[in-house]
């Protein structure tokens, strides 16, 4: 599933199968969205521990989680 649209509609299918490919669908969907807002908050000087309050994380887990991707 690749279309935001048919995935949001996907994701309440009373057909088990449907519902939880829409699950894995938005969960890719999410750690793309994550990556890209913590790269532009990076980019613009943000702090670990600011993306951490603004993804309500600790700094730690933010700084572990994208420290080999963004530096």
């Amino acid at each position: 599933m690749s279309d935001a649209t048919a995935v949001a509609a996907a994701a309440s299918s009373t057909d088990p199968a449907v519902g939880l490919a829409a699950v894995a669908a938005l969960r890719g969907l999410q750690e793309s969205l994550e990556e890209l807002q913590v790269r532009s908050a990076r980019d613009q000087g943000w702090s670990w521990q600011q993306i951490a309050d603004a993804l309500r994380i600790s700094r730690q887990a933010v700084h572990k989680k994208y420290r080999r991707i963004l530096g």
